[in-house]
């Protein structure tokens, strides 16, 4: 997978965020298969703030190695926003980390899980919770990609916007 500057800069920019505050970070990953740690480390002194990631590509590893309720991927569906959760979740916990990002979706040719290929969700499990969905389209490959740019991209926002209030909620 190549990456764009354009995410190597974000990639910086979260490292710096997080050393600065003393937090880190660890991963749980499902469509994205791991490519999400591979780009959160592409950057020089990645260890200092990046703890590690389960790849969960199957529901029964969410459910043993994430702690995802068999019943809750039951009603919900792996392609969903409350799994997507659960899976962050389960990696702060396993890893201790101040943060956790998970993906999980559908990556293609075909639909899963009653989902259509590039149905996508992705949490920001921490300090606050966040969930985007992504509806993407293009081969498996165009999917993770942009999935794990969209990750990056977002979860860059979520602490730059955090950066900017923290000094207004001080001063309250």
């Amino acid at each position: 997978m190549a990456i764009a500057n354009e995410i190597i800069t974000l990639i910086s920019d979260i490292h710096d965020s997080l050393r600065t505050r003393g937090e880190t970070l660890s991963t749980a990953e499902s469509l994205t298969a791991g490519g999400l740690s591979n780009a959160l480390t592409i950057v020089p002194g990645a260890s200092d703030v990046f703890l590690g990631s389960i790849t969960a590509y199957r529901s029964e590893i969410k459910t043993s190695h994430l702690n995802v309720a068999k019943a809750l991927i039951a009603e919900s569906t792996v392609v969903s926003e409350e799994v997507a959760i659960e899976m962050a979740r389960g990696a702060n916990k396993s890893f201790g980390s101040t943060w956790a990002i998970a993906t999980t979706g559908v990556a293609g040719p075909g639909p899963s899980d009653g989902s259509d290929a590039g149905r996508v969700f992705v949490a920001f499990v921490g300090p606050s919770v966040q969930v985007i969905e992504l509806s993407l389209s293009g081969d498996r490959e165009v999917v993770r990609n942009a999935t794990v740019a969209s990750a990056i991209a977002s979860f860059a926002r979520i602490l730059r916007q955090r950066d900017i209030s923290a000094p207004a909620q001080q001063k309250g």
